[in-house]
């Protein structure tokens, strides 16, 4: 558990606007700005907020599914934003993905076996008959049955999908899954189960989790360690439940003041956001949330915090705990 699979420094994407007949660059969009991170081998880290703050697309950038604008990203120590696509089709052997949209993420056309099945050909592993095997075992593993895998994606459920989603993540033995909005799409009975099971296959595999979400809820029951995002910023960074518990950030409080308690006699006050999230492609200066922010002080709107830790082993960018 001490040492470390993945290290994240530095890391940025910028999208460009373009406009104007000749495409000229009127600005960018600041998706992910500056986040950095660890994950520790057999840990689940989880990394929430609200739509449009960079979660999904810092995923992405982990997997070079898109190319970084600036930063590093440190798989087993092999640093992985600059390797060429044959070392980095290696390395992808250990690090898989799990998309939100089990509907858009299995080819409609190809029958589950062929999907399972694809992973193990383009990495050039096991015979035909050893790739069949593994399909098996993988399917009884999310809990379908063998018999499925003549079966076509349009001829499951949601909750299905998603299981084989899990299984195709599975099929070449990786260290780290990146599960991106794995339940978001799924009925709340269904989203237990698969949580369960991602839990269960964990346990089983050892593996290395990255679960991203935007219910604070479903991290909490799931993650090690929790990371607060905001407008592409990593602003708080903890234990599950310190963060959950004592929360530093102004943002983090307000959204925890926001989850439901399934206890009548508890009584939270409600902590609202004021005005509109700013646009990624204009963020306000300081802080990144100090338009929207109750304890907003004038060093906010001017310098941009650094992150610092905590006695209480805290990570958080925010001038109310500055020394």
């Amino acid at each position: 558990m001490s040492e470390l699979l993945l290290e994240v420094n530095g890391l940025k994407k910028y999208f460009p606007i373009n406009g104007g007949i000749l495409g000229w660059k009127k600005g960018e969009v600041k998706a992910v700005d500056d986040v950095s991170f660890y994950v520790k081998k057999g840990e689940t880290l989880g990394i929430v907020g609200e739509s449009g703050c960079g979660k999904s697309t810092t995923g992405r950038l982990l997997m070079r599914l898109i190319e970084a604008s600036e930063g590093n990203v440190l798989f087993e120590d092999k640093e992985i934003t600059s390797m060429s696509k044959s070392q980095l089709r290696k390395v992808r052997r250990d690090m898989q993905m799990v998309f939100q949209d089990p509907y858009a993420s299995l080819n409609p056309r190809h029958k589950v076996e062929k999907i399972l099945e694809e992973p193990l050909i383009v990495h050039g592993i096991g015979s035909k008959e050893e790739r069949r095997k593994r399909v098996r075992e993988m399917l009884e593993v999310v809990g379908l049955s063998s018999y499925h895998a003549k079966r076509y994606p349009h001829q499951f459920s949601g909750g299905q999908r998603q299981r084989i989603g899990i299984a195709k993540a599975l099929m070449t033995k990786p260290k780290l899954i990146i599960a991106d909005e794995p339940v978001s799409a799924l009925d709340v009975s269904i989203q237990a189960q698969v949580l369960n099971l991602l839990k269960d296959i964990q346990k089983e595999f050892q593996l290395t989790y990255i679960f991203i979400a935007h219910d604070l809820g479903v991290v909490r029951h799931i993650s090690d360690r929790v990371g607060v995002m905001y407008l592409g910023r990593l602003i708080e960074l903890a234990d599950s439940e310190e963060l959950y518990e004592h929360p530093k950030h102004p943002y983090t409080k307000a959204l925890l003041s926001a989850v439901p308690i399934p206890d009548p006699d508890i009584k939270r006050e409600m902590i609202m956001i004021q005005g509109e999230l700013p646009s990624p492609a204009n963020p306000p200066s300081g802080c990144a949330f100090h338009t929207r922010c109750v304890e907003c002080m004038d060093v906010c709107k001017t310098t941009r915090p650094i992150e610092q830790k905590l006695p209480s082993g805290h990570y958080v960018a925010c001038h109310l705990y500055n020394q």
